[in-house]
Order: C-alpha cells, then sequence, then structure tokens
C-alpha cells in the first residue's frame, strides 16, 4: 500500500510538471515566455557596486554614490538619479550635488548578466560650485556617465532562474521595461 502511494504521488508530481512544462512550450507558440526581475531587485544589485570613483584627469575626483533607480516604460529604459561630491586640486573643497542619467539593458550571455549601456547623462548640478566649473563638469558629463555606469551589471540570471527555458531550447532575448520591473523574453537558440 505504501509503495502505491509513493508511486502515485510521484506520477501525480511528474505529470503536474511536465504539464507545466507543456503550459509553456504551448504558451511560446502564442507569446514568448518571460522571467521578471523586480525594481528593488535591481535597486538592491547596483547598490553592491557603489560608492564608485570616477578620477577626471588629475584635476578632481567624482565619488558617486548608489543609484536610485526608476523605471521609464514609456521609452524602455531606466533612470538613475545620483548623488555625487566632487573634490580634489582644482576644487579646494569638496562639493557635493547630483546627476540624473537613462539606459538601456543588453544581455550579456557569458555571464548571465543584464547591464546598462546605451547611456545618456542629465545635467550635472552642483550648487555649490561657480557656473563656469559646473559647464566644465557638464562638458565632460557624457564621458563621466559613461566611464562611471558603462556595464555596470543590474541584474545576474542564477542558472535556476533559466533551468526551464534552457531545457526547452531558449535563451534570454529582448529585455523590456514595465511597470513591475525588467521583462526578459525568452527566444529560440540559434
Amino acid at each position: 500500500m505504501l509503495h502505491r502511494r509513493q508511486f502515485l504521488t510521484t506520477a501525480t508530481r511528474s505529470a503536474w510538471a511536465l504539464g507545466g512544462v507543456v503550459l509553456l512550450a504551448g504558451r511560446s507558440a502564442r507569446a514568448q515566455p518571460s522571467y521578471t526581475v523586480p525594481l528593488a531587485q535591481l535597486q538592491d544589485m547596483v547598490a553592491e557596486k557603489f560608492p564608485r570613483s570616477v578620477p577626471v584627469q588629475g584635476l578632481f575626483n567624482l565619488r558617486l554614490q548608489a543609484p536610485r533607480l526608476r523605471l521609464l516604460p514609456e521609452v524602455n529604459r531606466l533612470g538613475a538619479a545620483m548623488a555625487v561630491d566632487a573634490a580634489g586640486p582644482a576644487l579646494r573643497r569638496s562639493h557635493a550635488g547630483s546627476f540624473e542619467v537613462e539606459f538601456a539593458l543588453r544581455y550579456e550571455a557569458s555571464d548571465r548578466s543584464l547591464r546598462a549601456h546605451q547611456i545618456r547623462l542629465g545635467r550635472l548640478d552642483f550648487p555649490s560650485l561657480k557656473p563656469a566649473v559646473t559647464d566644465l563638469l557638464n562638458a565632460y558629463g557624457p564621458v563621466l556617465a559613461e566611464q562611471s555606469l558603462r556595464e555596470v551589471t543590474l541584474h545576474q540570471l542564477r542558472p535556476q532562474d533559466t533551468a526551464v527555458f534552457d531545457g526547452l531550447g531558449l535563451q534570454p532575448g529582448p529585455i523590456t521595461v514595465t511597470a513591475k520591473g525588467l521583462e526578459v523574453a525568452f527566444v529560440r537558440k540559434p
């Protein structure tokens, strides 16, 4: 009796698992299966990469604090607002400021990561600096944003996150920014 119960339990679980895979495969014919990464999870992973220093040609250093991320589904991008301190020989003292960036995302297959790219800088703002110095910083701004954020890993997919998809011959494809977070679609492997 015990063996029969174990067999029925195992068979039922297997049928449910197989049904889920079949349902997923059938769903992929109509819509792409996907994996969602919530904003809070992205924020936690990015925070681990900061603070970060960016030297500017021996004149000063910018120390960037962890960004506050925001979802921009209307343009399929993420935004980030950062506190930044500028200090160094050319500035006499430390100056607190802020800047904002927007960026797209790409998938890097070598380490299963979602990375920032196509970075666009908003204006750097340093209230305690003279306008001419702030203008100089803004002239360097796009390069600084690219240096400080290029290829920052926002999320890394774990093998267990993609195991079912791997078994179905699928791999991560397009990344869409939604109101809930990032949606990573899975497409057929070439």
